[in-house]
């Protein structure tokens, strides 16, 4: 028990005090960098193609993997760890603010130990609330447990579904915000409670085109916070 309240209080100390109890939505800095960002929670129908298009554009993007996500899909798992940087999105992708503190903690981590065996990484420090559902203490908690909370300056609104978003759609939405810093939410599934659509995977060789022909690039979260 000694040993893991050392590493607890080691994970906390390595973020920095101006990050504790708030969310980062962009990165500080003037550069014209933007961060990618792919949520893995639900299916994996547009998963290869994705990795294709990063992989044929040469783009670095992070990963915010579900445990569970990792346990149904353990080669993509590993093809991902092997090769982008990866962060913890729980294990089963629940509203955290609506649970008890200790399904909180257990949410994160069983999710970080679902990560580190399917990929290799270890996902701290970065962490994002399914949904983007949180607040101030349950905040407190994934700080305690060494994350800083990731949310976004965009979001494509892929998961949407064909019906109510579409592939220029989602471009649109990431030139109109573009800005230094900013970082971008796309999903890796499809639209699964709406259609089975997979606009992010269909807009990701455009938003890359895009991105790049207004002058950023894209560039990975700080090793070191």
């Amino acid at each position: 028990m000694r040993a893991l309240a050392l590493v607890a209080v080691a994970a906390v100390a390595a973020i920095p005090p101006s990050l504790r109890g708030s969310e980062l939505d962009h990165l500080s800095t003037r550069k014209k960098d933007v961060v990618l960002t792919l949520d893995a929670g639900g299916d994996a129908v547009g998963a290869w193609s994705i990795l294709r298009t990063l992989q044929r554009k040469h783009v670095v993007a992070t990963f915010f993997l579900t445990g569970r996500w990792v346990d149904q899909n353990p080669g993509l798992a590993r093809f991902i760890g092997d090769r982008y940087p990866v962060a913890n999105h729980t294990y089963h992708h629940l509203p955290l603010s609506r649970v008890s503190d200790a399904t909180v903690t257990r949410e994160i981590t069983t999710g970080a130990r679902a990560i580190r065996r399917r990929t290799g990484q270890d996902p701290r420090p970065l962490f994002r609330f399914p949904y983007g559902d949180s607040n101030s203490h349950v905040v407190a908690i994934a700080n305690r447990l060494g994350y800083v909370s990731i949310r976004w300056t965009v979001d494509t609104l892929g998961w949407m579904g064909g019906a109510h978003q579409s592939a220029s759609g989602a471009v649109g939405r990431v030139v109109h915000n573009l800005r230094p810093g900013a970082i971008i939410l796309m999903h890796v599934g499809s639209a699964g409670d709406v259609d089975r659509s997979t606009v992010d995977a269909h807009a990701l060789p455009r938003v890359i085109d895009a991105v790049r022909r207004h002058g950023y690039a894209f560039t990975a979260f700080p090793a070191r916070w």
